[in-house]
């Protein structure tokens, strides 16, 4: 007789999705660990200071299950949660269940600086974009979220040089453009230049960033970006407006 083991949870807050595993002589039920993610979600965290987690409590039906913690960033390829670096961390936790299942939770966690768009462009921004000028069914409104941080060498570069078009407009994971530099000549003449080439992520392509506006009492900042894909071009037109944190 096979012995057939029904994985089961109740919805909470995050969860992972699992599987029916069959054995032998006997049937039983095993409950995955259903995670509570404590305090807020996604977190914001000023660049430099310092990042106590809030946690989460892992449960197997009553019992409290021990949890790992674990943290990725998203952009800047960090393997821990290092608050020095702006970028998207995603804190996952991770709890054993007494047959031996792994469920996971996860947090948003975001280190971020908010420049003053006169000496600075950084912060992090939600996205309004265009693609090829059009407003008709081919836009998105207010995507969260897109980041531009300053680099060592006094460039600034950001996250997705498409303002989210494909990642998060259509939600096409890992299809963002990154490694978009622009470099500020002079901020309040809207002075920048634009070095390098990026290649998409996902359809691949060349991508040029060819235009930057920065309103400084406005807080948004206008983006032109052109891809170029066999023998296709696109044009984006990305408003990203400033989050104040």
């Amino acid at each position: 007789m096979r012995k057939i083991i029904i994985a089961i949870f109740i919805a909470s807050s995050l969860f992972t999705a699992c599987s029916n595993v069959e054995t032998d002589n006997l049937s039983q039920i095993t409950t995955f660990a259903v995670f509570t993610i404590t305090g807020d979600n996604p977190y914001f965290v000023k660049q430099g200071s310092t990042y106590v987690d809030p946690g989460a409590v892992a449960k197997e039906g009553s019992k409290v299950v021990p949890t790992v913690t674990t943290a990725l960033g998203k952009y800047r390829g960090s393997t821990t949660l290092d608050t020095s670096i702006m970028d998207e961390y995603a804190v996952t936790y991770s709890a054993t269940n007494s047959d031996g299942f792994v469920g996971k939770g996860s947090r948003k966690v975001i280190v971020y600086k908010t420049g003053d768009l006169i000496n600075s462009i950084e912060g992090v921004y939600t996205s309004t974009i265009l693609r090829n000028g059009t407003n008709d069914g081919d836009s998105y409104i207010d995507i969260e979220y897109i980041y531009i941080w300053k680099n060592t060498d006094g460039t600034y570069q950001i996250s997705d040089s498409f303002g989210g078009w494909y990642e998060f407009g259509r939600a096409i994971a890992h299809s963002e453009s990154p490694g978009g530099i622009i470099k500020a000549i002079d901020i309040p003449t809207n002075n920048f230049t634009f070095p390098g080439t990026q290649t998409n992520s996902y359809f691949g392509g060349t991508v040029n960033i060819t235009g930057l506006t920065v309103n400084p009492i406005t807080k948004k900042l206008v983006l032109n970006t052109t891809w170029v894909t066999g023998t296709t071009t696109y044009n984006f037109l990305a408003t990203l407006t400033q989050v104040q944190l």
